[in-house]
């Protein structure tokens, strides 16, 4: 048990922030299941093992920020109380580590340990606390496969005193022996509902005034993410706290925090390239600075004034691809050409291609599909 005093006094040191100065998303992470939001199968299922104590090995995936590590960290506590948790439950980011050296010493050191009895929790609450302890692997994709072969054999041997969790993000990466050993959990992003309601409940906690446009733009930065809408939001707080006296916190600012490319922005984008405009942002934009020359000129003029905006080339095209695939007049093959010359940007991107001769190559096929 030596091995890990040192990690669990890193841990408690790590943890004596005030609330006051606490990330919010680790500030209102779920304490209970119940407090899970959106996911409710899940929460479901995991409700009933608090009354039998009978857990599986379990393997959470999904995208990002939908409650994955904050559902078993929740489900932990209530297993095994305050008192017992870091003498129950190892979690270990398997992003940083991910050999097989991990799983044959830390991993198996922890796992062939016998439980000790339950001691009597000091909130005066009674817990479950189980006959066995948990692993927690997060980001368990990045996981090598001789590693994930070692951990297989390990939840063999100490199936009896030691469940393990394995949270990732991509399930295909989990060889299937492991796979096939875990109960499996997916989460799902999290829908417009339940991430208007978590933040609002934030903003009323924390004392913020928040409009309802506000929050659509949380919601639509963060494409169902949680995590990183509350990172947003409390990053929009401390910019509009940092003036005297207090501003608003507007929807610009929160594409600003974001790394969006305006709306009105990429209206004015559509419009150079021959796209009827019929959003409200577009609006908002000064009919002087519309482009009035369309064709090859009016597009290499409208792009290197983005490109001089410092705005993200895969931003650009991730907006502009929604901007007319949701668009109610452009046919389906006019749409699937522009989808295709989108695809060959991005590709072309990724390889590290020039952004604004790439931007350009994406505006002059859209504006000859549209045509």
């Amino acid at each position: 048990m030596s091995f890990f005093q040192p990690h669990v006094a890193k841990a408690s040191q790590k943890h004596t922030l005030g609330p006051e100065h606490q990330p919010w998303v680790e500030k209102y992470r779920p304490k209970t299941i119940d407090d899970v939001s959106a996911q409710e199968h899940t929460v479901a299922v995991l409700r009933k093992t608090l009354t039998s104590t009978n857990l599986p090995h379990m393997l959470f995936y999904g995208p990002p920020g939908t409650g994955k590590t904050s559902t078993i960290l929740a489900l932990s506590r209530q297993l095994f109380g305050p008192d017992n948790f870091r003498s129950r439950v190892l979690e270990l980011n398997a992003s940083d580590e991910r050999g097989i050296s991990i799983v044959r010493e830390k991993i198996k050191n922890f796992a062939r340990q016998t439980p000790r009895a339950q001691a009597v929790a000091s909130d005066g609450k009674t817990y479950p606390c189980p006959p066995y302890k948990i692993v927690i692997l997060d980001e368990a994709d990045s996981m090598t496969q001789d590693a994930q072969a070692a951990l297989r054999r390990i939840m063999e041997n100490y199936a009896r005193i030691t469940r393990f969790c394995l949270v990732c993000n991509y399930v295909t990466r989990i060889i299937e022996p492991l796979a096939s050993r875990c109960s499996k959990f997916r989460f799902k992003p999290l829908d417009p509902s339940s991430t208007s309601s978590r933040l609002s409940q934030i903003a009323v906690a924390e004392r913020i005034p928040v409009t309802d446009e506000v929050i659509s733009a949380l919601i639509s930065t963060s494409q169902g993410d949680l995590r990183r809408s509350i990172t947003y939001l409390q990053s929009a707080s401390r910019l509009s706290m940092s003036t005297s006296p207090p501003s608003d916190i507007t929807p610009s600012d929160i594409q600003e925090i974001a790394g969006v490319v305006p709306d009105a922005v990429i209206q004015d984008f559509a419009a150079a390239l021959g796209i009827d405009v019929l959003s409200d942002a577009a609006m908002d934009v000064d009919d002087t600075a519309k482009p009035k020359v369309k064709g090859f000129d009016g597009v290499r003029k409208k792009v290197r004034e983005i490109i001089r905006e410092g705005y993200s080339a895969s931003q650009i095209i991730s907006q502009l691809h929604d901007v007319i695939i949701e668009h109610p007049i452009l046919n389906a093959r006019q749409k699937s050409r522009c989808a295709l010359a989108f695809a060959e940007v991005d590709k072309a991107l990724c390889d590290g291609a020039d952004e604004e001769l790439w931007i350009l190559e994406a505006g002059l096929r859209v504006h000859k599909a549209v045509s």
